[in-house]
């Protein structure tokens, strides 16, 4: 495939141009030399690296007079135009941009960041991969939705496979794309997919993976490295919508789950009994705070499945990690530097890295996910 025309100024794709072999072997040298005294499983890529986000966002804005959309240059506010992005989901690409002609034919004001007013700021499309249910988010400033009914009629005309339309209303000067005010104007204001043999509820606000088929490779490698055993209770930490502790909750006595997020609390409880899991226990509150708890506590705890955030974990969570002794730890993580800090800290305090598993979850970009096998040692 051509390489993308914008790939230098858009910053998304940091690897465009570079062979997609190569790409894998710049990342199994980098994980390598991070984890130099550790054996590293060769690197899992795909077989397909085009077109895999799940999830897309866009800007809308104005140039030369013209409606353009894409994202943001790095640090900046300034829209880089983008018509078909080679990562993201083909038909999420064909989506923008009839959103983009209709909000030209239908004369749609573009929000202003500087005046602050008008309508239309961003547009969010997630696809399921295996169920193919769309759901696109139109991001606005107002509440009131010119000529709504044409235009989404009009959409859907060009796009039955569409199968929920929401508005999100922000109007506030801020970074973040999303407000916590929705309407849904067309379906269930959700979409469902399968991941790992489960079914997920993703609203618009929630967590999942970008790369469903990727994800499905990086869970069944920590699973197999957690060789999970009916009698053992495990911690799913920072759970997210649930989807890792709901996956492996049918081979285990106990999932208690944690997340600080409320929202992707309740859309993981709402998981759980889509998928009729009634071992889990789901806590909204900061895991660190929670692991301590459970020390305090004094409980018995066989595994630890963890996949933080790019800053890693916090000393409060692996010292109570530590203070809870299980038997084995899954560490994914999507930032393997700080993923090395944390494991020296563990491989300090009793713990000795047994297995690392490099997955090449976004193809075209210089991340790298990880998942590490740590057993306490004897």
């Amino acid at each position: 495939m051509e390489k993308c025309k914008v790939a230098g100024i858009c910053g998304g794709c940091q690897k465009q141009g570079i062979d997609y072999p190569v790409q894998l072997q710049q990342k199994q040298a980098y994980v390598e030399k991070l984890f130099s005294h550790h054996d590293v499983q060769p690197i899992i890529g795909m077989d397909n690296p085009y077109h895999y986000r799940n999830k897309v966002q866009v800007a809308f804005g104005r140039a030369n007079g013209r409606i353009i959309c894409g994202n943001y240059v790095t640090s900046t506010h300034q829209i880089v135009e983008i018509r078909n992005c080679q990562i993201t989901d083909q038909k999420a690409n064909e989506i923008i941009e009839d959103v983009r002609r209709l909000t030209v034919s239908f004369r749609l004001s573009i929000f202003d960041e500087n005046a602050m007013k008008g309508f239309l700021r961003h547009v969010l499309v997630r696809t399921g991969h295996i169920s193919g249910q769309i759901m696109v988010v139109l991001v606005t400033g107002s509440y009131q939705f010119p000529r709504k009914k044409d235009f989404l009629d009009a959409l859907l005309k060009k796009h039955p496979q569409i199968t929920t339309i929401v508005q999100n209303i922000n109007s506030a000067h801020t970074s973040m794309v999303l407000s916590d005010k929705s309407l849904t104007l067309y379906g269930k204001g959700y979409i469902e997919d399968v991941l790992c043999g489960k079914v997920f509820r993703i609203s618009a606000n929630s967590f999942y993976q970008v790369n469903s088929q990727q994800t499905e490779v990086l869970y069944g490698k920590a699973i197999e490295m957690a060789d999970l055993k009916k009698n053992e209770t495990v911690i799913d930490a920072y759970c997210g919508i649930g989807t890792i502790g709901i996956a492996v909750a049918q081979k285990v006595k106990e999932v208690l789950a944690v997340e600080i997020n409320k929202q992707a609390i309740r859309d993981a409880k709402v998981n759980a009994k889509l998928n009729d899991i009634v071992n889990i226990t789901f806590t909204a509150m900061d895991a660190g705070k929670y692991m301590r708890k459970l020390a305090y506590e004094k409980r018995m705890v066989d595994v630890v499945i963890m996949d933080p955030a790019r800053a890693g974990a916090d000393e409060t969570f692996l010292s109570s990690l530590v203070k809870l002794q299980p038997q084995k730890v899954i560490y994914i993580s999507c930032n393997p530097d700080t993923q090395r800090r944390d494991v020296s800290y563990l491989s300090r305090h009793g713990y000795q890295l047994e297995k690392i598993q490099p997955v090449d979850m976004f193809p075209f970009t210089q991340h790298c996910e990880l998942v590490a096998l740590l057993e306490r040692s004897k």
